[in-house]
């Protein structure tokens, strides 16, 4: 029986993936092609101690199938993960699009989304610096739909064909394969330094956006621009955005460097758990609008994926949402099989003329033949449509499909003219556009400024995210071991913002002669700044500190009132196994200092009974410190202070008299505790109290 996706009847996507699934019972044992094996535990041998004969096909199929069990990873976006879902139209939106999936409210699409990181291998950590991908497949009733974006809604490079040399910077240097998954090194700064359209990315890439705290708190953009054609053949450009509803968050630098010790799984964990919990995570999918006359209105050309179009200038219209409520069942078949291509399109959605779109329009169908080994990759339950199939492709390796007929042709008379054309205008790209001008390799005046967007986003943040852009600057051209290349990223700085490259300078020993105050731009964006976003408490995880002879009325008051907002309390402990109450009962613990790490957590809570043995284990103390230090939210009930005071200089009494510290809440003993336990639940929607945060990092 099929699962349901939102509720309501069986879905066809699913319905078909599930046919595909072999569940692994209680059947004997079989080859891959159905004989029924009595022993594979041991090879044939001419004797007991003899030599392995050539004959045994079900050891010679075993050991194949191993051998060839790896497909070859991904080029960029090799480290992801993904998971099923589905997309609700918020209403009809033919007056902008034909394309069906948009075309009624509350209409239903299922979906499959990708996230990932782009510079490392499949073996690196998931809280490198980095861009994100943000890839969603659509099974539309009119064939696969596909936005593959970024988590940033500007690209590196501006045209396709410097792809390759911008991957080549980024990735480990050739040399001695290193570092991995870092572009804090000199190729890569190199390459930025000498190609100033680089500028605008290189910001965000240093902004909190490149190290999200989760996959479910980040936002998504197409980045490229595209055309949305209605039923008349009207078009308008458009450009798409998926915003978290979770609200946008992310990690602290040495808060992702220690979790990638730690967990190197820990976005990819957390989306799983998230999911398994049914706390589903949603986006809204919206389109910034813009009439083809309005083309060249702007100083921005609106095909130079390098800048963004300003949402204060273009709003975002909202068209639907997109929830997350399954995980896979098996990752290789599904996220590592899974293929997407920005040519994937449904009729009403087309491209425009932006050069890095047009090249990438080449290279995923070129590296999905490579990967998935021919052009039949479309077949994979992951990648097959829920429209049907009817062309006259045949063949070629891994052929899935069983074709009758005698034509595989157009036109034919022996098949009557089938599979036949649909009516013109109701096809893929029917829609015409006006195309002139000479060949040539000249780049368009219009894409040349490459200043003013990364100074508008730097003007855009708020200080503690200003401060840090400058430390991420520092740490990585920190890391370039040629003084030449340093120096050369200082320069191109100083034409963004002058007080940015003199502070940059300062840390990495290069010089700056530009003014102080000079600015390429002095306009802002508020929505760019992370700050103006408020962030939702829904699964957020609370580490809740005990020791034998804790309060657990403290504990049970705070963490019913944590999990009505829907926050995440967990227990950590010296030890596995049952802790004891002061009063009676106990809690299990599953994490001890061992196994958890503060940076594992969104905040702290130290209830009172149990200071003392906790005062007593260095990890515990680091555990609060750590959360200090990366301006998380933190409570203690009682003598749970005493454990703050020895964690963090903080003003923290023994007696009723609150902490003066930002985001840290105390009480002197349990007699408010509902009225603690609400104040600390409240406390979790503003996530990191920066107010501390200069005081603890710098």
């Amino acid at each position: 029986m099929a699962k349901t996706v939102g509720g309501g009847k069986p879905n066809a996507k699913i319905m078909q993936i599930d046919a595909a699934r072999v569940p692994h019972g209680g059947e004997v044992l079989t080859t891959d092609q159905g004989a029924v094996v009595a022993n594979d535990q041991e090879v044939q041998r001419a004797g007991e101690r003899g030599p392995a004969l050539l004959q045994d096909f079900v050891f010679r199929e075993k050991l194949t199938h191993f051998d060839h069990e790896r497909i070859p990873e991904r080029i960029v976006h090799a480290r992801g993960t993904g998971a099923h879902g589905v997309f609700t139209s918020y209403g009809d939106a033919s007056a902008l699009t034909k394309a069906a999936f948009l075309g009624a409210k509350g209409k239903q699409t299922p979906v499959f989304v990708r996230f990932s990181t782009v510079a490392g291998f499949r073996g690196s950590p998931d809280t490198v610096r980095d861009v994100r991908g943000f890839a969603v497949k659509f099974y539309t009733e009119e064939g696969n739909y596909d936005i593959v974006g970024n988590n940033m809604p500007v690209f590196f490079v501006q045209d396709a064909i410097k792809f390759p040399d911008l991957i080549h910077a980024l990735k480990p240097e050739p040399n001695n394969e290193i570092p991995q998954a870092q572009s804090a090194h000199d190729t890569f700064w190199d390459f930025v330094s000498s190609n100033h359209e680089c500028a605008h990315n290189m910001m965000w890439l240093m902004s909190d956006r490149a190290i999200p705290k989760s996959y479910r708190t980040m936002d998504g953009f197409g980045i490229h621009t595209f055309k949305f054609v209605n039923a008349k053949g009207e078009y308008k450009f458009v450009k798409l955005h998926w915003k978290s509803l979770q609200g946008v968050q992310s990690l602290i630098w040495d808060e992702a460097q220690k979790i990638a010790g730690k967990d190197p799984d820990f976005n990819r964990r957390d989306l799983w758990e998230a999911i398994e919990n049914g706390n589903y995570p949603e986006w809204e999918l919206g389109v910034q609008v813009m009439d083809p006359k309005d083309e060249f209105g702007y100083d921005f050309d609106i095909l130079d994926c390098t800048k963004l179009w300003p949402e204060e200038i273009i709003p975002i219209m909202p068209l639907g949402k997109l929830t997350l409520n399954r995980n896979v069942t098996n990752f290789f078949a599904e996220t590592e099989q899974v293929a997407f291509c920005p040519a994937n399109l449904v009729p009403g959605i087309e491209l425009s003329n932006d050069p890095m779109l047009q090249g990438r329009l080449f290279s995923y169908l070129d590296t999905q033949l490579s990967r998935l080994g021919g052009p039949n990759f479309h077949e994979l339950p992951i990648n097959k449509p829920i429209a049907a199939i009817n062309n006259n492709q045949r063949d070629g390796m891994h052929r899935m499909s069983v074709d009758e007929g005698t034509t595989a042709y157009f036109r034919n008379a022996l098949q009557h003219g089938q599979p036949h054309l649909a009516a013109r205008g109701q096809g893929l790209g029917d829609n015409e556009s006006e195309v002139s001008g000479a060949v040539t390799r000249d780049r368009a005046n219009s894409f040349l400024d490459f200043y003013t967007q990364p100074s508008l986003f730097f003007n855009s943040m708020s200080d503690h995210e200003k401060g840090h852009i400058i430390d991420a600057l520092r740490f990585e051209l920190g890391k370039c071991k040629n003084m030449n290349v340093r120096q050369a990223a200082v320069d191109l700085l100083a034409k963004i913002d002058g007080s940015l490259a003199h502070r940059v300078a300062e840390g990495c020993g290069a010089k700056c002669t530009a003014k102080e105050g000079y600015r390429a731009s002095t306009a802002s964006s508020p929505s760019l700044s992370m700050a103006a976003r408020t962030p939702s408490p829904k699964g957020s995880k609370i580490a809740v500190l005990i020791a034998d002879g804790f309060d657990k009325k403290c504990v049970d008051a705070v963490c019913e009132k944590l999990a009505a907002i829907g926050a995440c309390p967990k227990v950590v402990a010296p030890r596995q196994g049952y802790i004891s109450a002061k009063s009676g009962g106990g809690i299990d613990s599953a994490d001890t200092f061992a196994t958890a790490a503060s940076v594992l957590y969104d905040a702290v809570f130290v209830p009172c009974g149990c200071a003392e043995t906790l005062r007593k284990i260095y990890a515990a103390r680091e555990f609060v410190a750590d959360a200090y230090r990366h301006c998380k939210p933190i409570g203690a009930c009682g003598d749970g202070k005493l454990l703050l005071a020895d964690a963090f200089r903080a003003v923290v009494s023994t007696d009723d008299k609150p902490c003066d510290d930002k985001g840290v809440l105390t009480l002197g003993d349990c007699k408010g505790i509902e009225e603690f336990a609400e104040s600390f639940a409240a406390m979790m929607s503003q996530n990191r109290h920066f107010e501390r945060d200069q005081a603890c990092l710098l």
